[in-house]
Parts: C-alpha cells; structure tokens; sequence
C-alpha cells in the first residue's frame, strides 16, 4: 500500500508537469511552493507554475488491518491551448480514484459489475484431501 502511495504521488508530479516549449525549452518557472512533512508521516505539498499549472497533495501513513500503508488526496491542474484540465484524486486503501470534467464516466454496465464484485467477494474455495 504504501508502495501504491509512493506510485501516486510519482504520477502527479510527472502528469502536473507542464509540457515543454516547442523550443525543447521549458519556459514556465515556479511562482509559488510549500512543503511540510511531519516526524507522524503526515505531509503536504503544493506548487504553482508561471504557466498556471497547479498541483497540491496531503498524505499520511496509516495501519490498515495489520499492514502499514498510506492515504493520499489531491489534485493538479493544467493549462492545454486555452482549456484548463483539472483531475482531483485520491489514493488509498480503495485505490486511487481521479475525478475531472473531461474523464469520462465508468459505463453503466461495467459500474454494476463492479458493484457486484465488491458486494460478493471472491473466496477461495475448500480444498478436498
């Protein structure tokens, strides 16, 4: 889980990066940062680009059953031709979760089946000697 937190927090910063110039320069330079991580394993992060790209996270470490893993929550922002694309996301225990105006929705027959498989867990079945 833990690891799942590491992965995530990887991925918004690589997906919040703004894209590079059509000079193969980077242009955009950090108008705003912030950053703060407790000795507990709780921690924020936030950064504004002079291009508007946004990005900020918190986190913390957390017990689930008797594995040690983490929970996250967070969102980035960017610009692309005018339109801003913005993907608020968590990570956790359930897995990580994005939500934004230009991802489309889970088709309904897939959100049943999935639904379903949550409601009926698999389990493993007896073994006959």
């Amino acid at each position: 889980m833990f690891k799942l937190a590491i992965a995530c927090l990887c991925l918004a910063f690589v997906c919040a990066a703004p894209p590079p110039s059509s000079h193969g320069k980077n242009d955009a330079h950090i108008v705003n940062q912030e950053s703060d991580l407790d000795i507990g394993g709780k921690y924020h992060y936030s950064f504004e680009t002079s291009d508007g790209t946004k990005a900020a996270q918190t986190g913390e470490l957390k017990t689930i059953g008797n594995e040690a893993g983490g929970a996250s929550k967070g969102f980035y922002e960017y610009n692309d031709g005018g339109v801003v694309y913005r993907v608020d996301y968590t990570a956790d225990e359930n897995g990580f979760v994005a939500t934004g105006a230009h991802i489309p929705a889970i088709p309904e027959p897939i959100a049943r089946a999935l639904k379903w498989a949550a409601e009926h867990p698999y389990k493993e079945p007896e073994r006959k000697h």
